[in-house]
């Protein structure tokens, strides 16, 4: 990971938050809107406590209409009247959608799909990173404004850009990608031994023989697939850091940031994180999926961790329904503030939306925005009102942690490698095993922090790895001596398979995880559609009713653990399926299939018993729909379901949000929200 530039602007952050207590607000577009319009804007704002707007992330072609020509004037009053009013500003470079003009006059700023068909100016995200034009044409308007607005007393943040995530296969991509590979691999030698290119006749003579992985006969070499997402990443990254850094060169001392996209796959967040002085993410959860409450939990904890766990930005959600999906579902008023206090439970101290203002015209017109079509007298701007009034009354919880003794290993190279074609399933999605596993903890009222493979696990008693599908000797090394200091570990099937460039690791598998599992592998499977009955055997006490696997299987043996359960039938009968092996003072449990949920909650909960991980509630599991997290001194409860809920919480208490008092017992009903603070802590 990438390592903080300058410890004093991610202080910076928190000097706002000390001020404003819970920074309340949203994306703001004044360039779409007529000057009459602003002052009514500060005004409402004001009346529903926003105190954080975003200002100029879409407003290119409004400051430079045509090339080197800026009109700043408009700009000036905008945030004039916003200070005035006591409004802070997170000033955004514009640059992540250029103005017409510049597609049209440098057709090489466009990017190119893998197809080789290059897109067309007029939307929005339509350039490629590696276009040097584009990039001269993004630091010149970034240092303009920079130089106009540094000093400036209402600007508190700055934003750069906005969801990186574009992708280029072009000429620019395939110039800036043989660059890259010359400085990672300095001969073509090293790269076509990495690359392993004598399948299939691929090998190369020079670096200029080689393209990004464009539409092909069939399937592209996976190294070759895997190197250009990782140049992608990376080339998005120097594009938010130039920028970045000429917003420094002209004495700003404000924090910077960019809006993450969640587990978006185009960008390595691991290696962006260091980058940025406060972590900042776009969540847009669809809830017609019954497990979207901890889908988007999974999101915020990934956030909270690559920070650090220090305080992060919710920089952009809806109030209501969004325009993009297929069927658009609004949000009640109580979803909408659920959503909001689910993310500061996980350590966010910004709650923002897109936008403030609902846009008459353009693509976005039927985006949910805090002030609606129908103005102030509207049920959505009242439930904005109250969502400040609530974000006021939190001001306690700014700045607490969330402490976790759960460590659970994720890694987006390990991701791109595992979804490359050509594997015995396409089934097997890392995602969606993480949000398994996670969900499990979850359930249980258990903090979670997110690791990448190799970090430090020294302040964890329970490691996870769901499915890392590349595990280098370091990341073995780290999994070794947290069991051999009485850490549990549970690894999932299908992990350990492959090197640093995707090249399958030789010998019984996992090759450098199986003496700490003791266990070892040669073959993996795909599984019939119906699932695969798995029989426990004795040594397992704590066996769920029914046992089953599906999509991937191994064929295992045990080399010294104990085998908690077999295959019933198939290709794999009476080969172990889920195996515990004890290592110094700690426990390590196998998985070689994906299991059933039931059992592999059963594993979770005996690898957090033998660690002495329990939930913050005295039930093992929760309510169904129920979320219980502690941050700092706050019990935070929300009730995502429709029906009531009955939770025993020790006390006494108070409730920040009603100022209640509560004591013992107490009944959560649908779509309710408490969060608690122990009279003493007051």
């Amino acid at each position: 990971m990438a390592t903080i530039h300058d410890p004093r602007r991610v202080e910076a952050f928190a000097e706002i938050t000390r001020d404003l207590g819970i920074c309340f607000g949203g994306d703001y577009n004044p360039e779409q809107w007529p000057r009459p319009v602003w002052k009514e804007d500060a005004e409402l704002m004001v009346r529903a406590g926003v105190n954080l707007v975003t200002v100029g992330v879409f407003s290119w072609a409004r400051i430079e209409p045509s090339p080197g020509e800026y009109d700043f004037v408009w700009l000036d009053e905008v945030l004039d009247l916003l200070h005035a009013h006591g409004i802070a500003v997170d000033l955004a470079t514009p640059t992540a959608s250029p103005p017409p003009w510049l597609g049209i006059l440098h057709p090489d700023t466009l990017p190119v799909n893998a197809d080789g068909v290059r897109l067309a100016a007029g939307s929005r995200n339509q350039f490629t990173a590696a276009s040097r034009v584009y990039r001269e044409h993004a630091l010149a308007i970034a240092t303009a404004l920079a130089e106009r607005y540094a000093a400036h007393p209402g600007v508190r943040m700055w934003h750069v850009g906005n969801e990186f995530g574009q992708i280029d296969f072009g000429d620019e991509a395939a110039r800036e990608f043989r660059l890259w590979l010359r400085e990672r691999y300095d001969t073509i030698g090293a790269l076509n031994e990495a690359w392993g290119t004598l399948v299939w006749s691929q090998r190369y003579r020079d670096f200029d023989e080689i393209l990004p992985p464009r539409r092909m006969p069939y399937l592209v070499n996976p190294a070759q697939s895997l190197d250009f997402r990782r140049y992608t990443s990376w080339a998005l990254q120097r594009v938010f850091t130039e920028q970045r850094d000429a917003i420094r060169a002209t004495g700003a001392t404000q924090p910077i940031t960019t809006n993450f996209m969640g587990f978006e796959p185009l960008t390595d967040l691991w290696e962006w994180a260091g980058d940025v002085d406060v972590v900042a993410d776009d969540q847009y959860p669809d809830h017609a999926a019954a497990t979207s409450s901890s889908d988007i939990a999974l999101v915020q904890d990934l956030m909270r961790s690559l920070g650090h766990g220090r305080p992060w930005v919710l920089m952009e959600q809806a109030v209501s329904a969004t325009s993009w999906r297929a069927h658009n579902l609004p949000k009640n008023r109580d979803r909408a503030r659920l959503d909001s206090l689910q993310a500061i439970a996980r350590g966010a101290d910004a709650i923002c939306f897109f936008q403030w203002r609902q846009a008459r015209t353009g693509a976005e017109r039927f985006h949910s925005a805090l002030l609606p079509h129908a103005g102030a007298d509207s049920e959505v701007f009242a439930s904005t009102c109250d969502l400040g009034a609530d974000m006021r009354r939190l001001r306690p919880v700014v700045g607490a942690p969330v402490e976790a003794s759960v460590a659970l290993l994720f890694d987006w190279p390990s991701r791109w490698a595992a979804d490359e074609p050509g594997r015995p399933t396409r089934r097997l999605d890392t995602l969606e095993q993480v949000q398994r596993w996670h969900r499990a903890l979850w359930r249980r009222g258990i903090a979670v922090d997110l690791v990448r493979p190799g970090a430090d696990l020294s302040a964890y008693r329970t490691v996870l790895v769901p499915h890392t599908y590349i595990i280098e000797k370091d990341a073995a090394a780290t999994l070794r001596a947290a069991v051999g200091r009485g850490a549990s570990l549970v690894v999932g099937p299908f992990s350990g398979v492959a090197d640093v460039h995707a090249g399958i690791l030789t010998g019984r598998s996992p090759v450098l995880l199986r003496d700490l599992l003791g266990i070892s592998g040669e073959e993996w499977v795909g599984l019939p559609d119906e699932p695969t009955p798995v029989a426990v055997e004795r040594a397992w006490a704590t066996a769920p009713a029914r046992v089953e696997a599906s999509i991937l299987g191994e064929r295992l043996r045990a080399d010294g653990a104990d085998v908690l359960a077999r295959f019933r039938a198939g290709h794999l009968q009476g080969a172990p399926a889920i195996t515990r092996h004890r290592v110094g003072d700690g426990t390590a449990w196998y998985l070689g299939a994906v299991m059933s949920d039931e059992a592999l909650a059963a594993v979770l909960d005996d690898a957090l018993d033998a660690a002495g991980v329990a939930g913050v509630l005295p039930d093992r599991v929760l309510p169904d729909d129920v979320e219980a997290v502690q941050r700092g001194e706050a019990l935070f409860l929300l009730n995502h379901g429709e029906a009531m809920r009955h939770i025993t919480v020790p006390g006494p208490r108070r409730d920040l949000l009603s100022d209640a008092d509560v004591d013992g017992r107490l009944t959560l009903a649908p779509g309710a929200a408490m969060v608690l603070i122990e009279r003493h802590a007051e």
